[in-house]
């Protein structure tokens, strides 16, 4: 790059020259004066040089005598060709012999020239913030006064300033230098903070401003640096920081725990080097913390912890640990009060914490100072917090435990309405777990487990739930829903919809016609709710047959479910998603499959898929595909049904937040071996009862269960009786054995039997009253072909 044209120093820029004989005629002039003045360069040589003086303006003629180069001059008006005054500093020098060199300077250029020396003349010499100019080799060549107090001006002249670290880009101060100069550009307050730590005082904050210096060819020879002390500014800005994130941040937490630790995470490091908090035991249970205490003992759980240099020491009181016994101090009446207690030796903080040996594992290695204060809202004393210094940091002062104050009162009142949250939570969480069913079951028809994961943090409780409902033969229903929303209310309308389907199970429907009179009731429901719009549920309803092996399933707008098979394969049961319900209008579509004996049917609720993709770009079918994938993995036939949904639940568990909540139910299918079988069909002709009568009373023989014949016959005897007076077609009789004995006659009619109490007079009606006082349940319930009317009783003392 080529090297600028050298121009002459800033007070020789402009300056003209004249040359006046004895006689006061202009000899000589440059033409830079012509040219000022609007002449050709020779046209006043021979006139006066007073002609060149506006009127009225004296000239200073040198007296005779005078020394020469005497100091003088003045701001003459001189006068341009075209008439104007053109103001110049005008200086004269008496020439050897005879005459005078009348030197001068446009009064603008002269203006300009004399800002510019004091600009440099009153910053080099104020007083309030520290101006150095620094050379190529780094060191100081001019200072302001505050340099020299900071004690940067050395013997050497090395500036102290170059070897501080910690500035823009991680510079030292001599690296950041070195950059202004070779790039060229300035760096400014915004991009140069300085923090000097000094030990036993507190941190100097500075703002650098640097700047390069260029010499009359435009090349660099230096830098002007400015620094200025920010500490107090700097303070303030970390006051306000860290009690608006208080606010915003940790008053809204609703969960204890997690509020507890993102308070020291905010304290470390920004106010010292460790931080702990303790919280009473009552707090964290939801229940009431007390309003004053009379020392520790044994009440108080240390929660959370932070380090600024590491780990949490080991020789240190853990999380969750129990605080040691503390003697009642005076100065838990002055946390109590809302005061902050500051102890800068550390010989009285151990004071403070008792004789107790295991005390001693609060006091921080190489502790200097300490600062606390109480958790306290509403009156009441949840906790506390604790500030520690060690490694030559300054002690704490007032600013210090006003900052604590502000931050602590924030954040206990955000602490107390998560106290109450979790209160309020677990109440919601015990009363929904008691409208569900026992977790586990066994049945004839399968063996049932189910999960239930309440939301976290706003959503609360919500409306999941699950069932698994003992059909007439043996069968089983197994049930998933999920009501709109989230609260008690929720909950309240999830236990009027189980209460509901179990009432609509024992009328022995199909799937398709109960989720039709389910959404009927919902309907109804939205029509007495304020806001008709937030009443809905998705509802899977599937009956399993362990007698042929076959799942019957429908869905209101649910998810699908999954089976895996014995030997490992899984794949879901596609199934028609019919509308959710309350929202009507169209039939609900049944599915029915067989499952093998041994497989594990999966039902579940929206949140598990829904956990599964959170934090991921997956797809819906993805997250389904990856659930599936979990529940193959984890459903081997030795394992329980417990073991397996853990597993499956196991990355949700441990999410560290689940804004909705999840609900699993496992069914393994079981059958009802041949063995334990017996089924006819006979025509519909009266021989019918005494065959069906005496085949029956041949298989019960053959079972063991005499003790059950003559009932077992006026039974049968009563239905074919029914199915050959009010049915046409064949007329079908079976016997199950299990944990009772199950007896089904089936007709072609659509005729329900009706219980009645028969009067003295009449001389029938009283079948079904001996069917009912012969067995332990009895119904009927139709098919796509007629009705089945069956009856139950029990095996005990009946075998033998």
């Amino acid at each position: 790059m080529a090297v600028p044209r050298p121009e002459p120093p800033a007070p020789m820029n402009g300056v003209v020259a004249v040359v006046i004989d004895e006689n006061g005629l202009v000899t000589h002039w440059t033409r830079s004066a012509a040219q000022l003045l609007g002449h050709e360069p020779d046209a006043v040589l021979g006139t006066p040089a007073r002609a060149l003086v506006m009127p009225r303006s004296a000239w200073p003629v040198p007296r005779t005598g005078e020394p020469s180069g005497a100091p003088g001059g003045r701001v003459l008006p001189l006068r341009h060709r075209d008439g104007h005054a053109v103001p110049v500093w005008v200086r004269l020098l008496p020439l050897a012999g005879a005459g005078v060199l009348a030197l001068g300077l446009p009064a603008a250029a002269l203006a300009a020239w004399s800002d510019e020396t004091a600009v440099g003349r009153a910053l080099l010499s104020q007083d309030l913030w520290q101006l150095a100019v620094h050379g190529l080799d780094l060191r100081i060549r001019q200072a302001s006064p505050a340099v020299g107090r900071a004690g940067r001006l050395t013997s050497d002249g090395h500036d102290p300033l170059c070897a501080m670290p910690g500035l823009e880009g991680g510079r030292t101060g001599a690296e950041l230098l070195r950059h202004v100069m070779e790039s060229g550009e300035p760096v400014v307050d915004a991009s140069g903070v300085l923090r000097a730590e000094t030990p036993g005082r507190h941190d100097l904050v500075y703002s650098l401003t640097a700047a390069p210096l260029h010499d009359l060819w435009g090349r660099t020879n230096g830098t002007l640096t400015s620094l200025v002390d920010i500490t107090e500014r700097y303070r303030s800005a970390r006051r306000l920081d860290l009690v608006y994130r208080a606010t915003r941040s940790l008053s809204g937490s609703l969960e204890v725990e997690r509020t507890a630790q993102d308070l020291v995470d905010l304290l470390v490091p920004s106010m010292g080097d460790l931080a702990s908090v303790e919280i009473a035991e009552a707090t964290l249970r939801g229940g009431e913390p007390p309003r004053s205490v009379e020392g520790v003992h044994g009440d108080f759980r240390r929660l959370a912890v932070k380090h600024a240099h590491g780990p949490w020491p080991a020789g240190l009181l853990q999380a969750g640990e129990l605080l040691p016994d503390i003697p009642d101090r005076p100065g838990f009446r002055d946390l109590e009060q809302g005061h902050v207690l500051v102890v800068n030796e550390p010989d009285t903080y151990a004071a403070f914490l008792g004789d107790d040996p295991a005390a001693a594992r609060m006091v921080p290695e190489g502790l200097r100072a300490s600062i606390g204060a109480a958790l306290v809202a509403r009156g009441l004393v949840l906790g506390y917090v604790q500030v520690y210094r060690a490694r030559q940091r300054a002690p704490f002062d007032g600013q210090d435990a006003k900052l604590l104050q502000e931050v602590v009162t924030r954040v206990a009142l955000g602490m107390d309405n998560a106290r109450r949250y979790t209160r309020e939570h677990r109440m919601a969480v015990m009363l929904q777990n008691s409208l569900l069913p026992p977790v586990s079951r066994s049945t004839a028809a399968a063996e049932t487990a189910g999960i239930y994961l309440s939301a976290e943090g706003d959503a609360g409780v919500g409306g999941d739930w699950f069932d698994a409902v003992p059909l007439s033969s043996l069968r089983t229903a197994l049930v998933v829903g999920d009501v709109i929303g989230h609260g008690l209310g929720a909950t309240a309308t999830m236990a009027r919809l189980r209460t509901a389907v179990q009432t609509l199970s024992d009328l022995d429907l199909g799937p398709d016609e109960l989720l039709t009179r389910l959404d009927d009731l919902v309907h109804r429901m939205a029509e007495e709710a304020e806001h008709p719009d937030t009443m809905g549920a998705s509802c899977l309803y599937a009956v399993y047959d362990p007698v042929d092996r076959r799942c019957q399933v429908a869905s209101a707008g649910h998810l699908r479910p999954a089976v895996v098979h014995p030997d490992g394969t899984a794949r879901f049961i596609e199934v028609a998603p019919g509308p959710g319900l309350g929202v009507g209008g169209m039939p609900f579509e049944v599915t029915e499959v067989e499952i093998p004996p041994g497989s594990v049917l999966a039902l579940y609720t929206n949140g598990l898929i829904e956990a599964e993709r959170r934090g991921t770009s997956a797809s819906h079918e993805e997250a389904e595909a990856t659930v599936l994938r979990r529940l193959a993995g984890a459903a081997g036939p030795e394992r329980s049904l417990d073991a397996i949904g853990e597993e499956l639940v196991a990355p949700v568990r441990s999410a560290p937040h689940r804004p909705d909540d999840i609900t699993v139910l496992l069914a393994r299918t079981r059958a009802i071996p041949a063995t334990s079988l017996a089924a006819w069909q006979f025509p519909a002709r009266p021989t019918a009862v005494a065959l069906a009568r005496g085949l029956a009373t041949e298989q019960l023989q053959e079972w063991g269960l005499d003790a059950l014949v003559f009932s077992t016959e006026l039974v049968i005897s009563e239905l074919v009786t029914n199915a050959l007076r009010y049915a046409r077609g064949p007329i079908g009789v079976r016997l199950v054995r299990d944990q009772v004995l199950v007896c089904e006659v089936t007709d072609s009619s659509n005729s329900q039997p009706r219980l009645r109490q028969a009067r003295e007079t009449d001389e029938g009606g009283r079948g079904l009253f001996l069917v009912a006082q012969l067995t332990t349940r009895w119904g009927s319930r139709y098919g796509a072909t007629g009705k089945t009317v069956w009856t139950e009783q029990a095996l005990e003392g009946a075998e033998g």
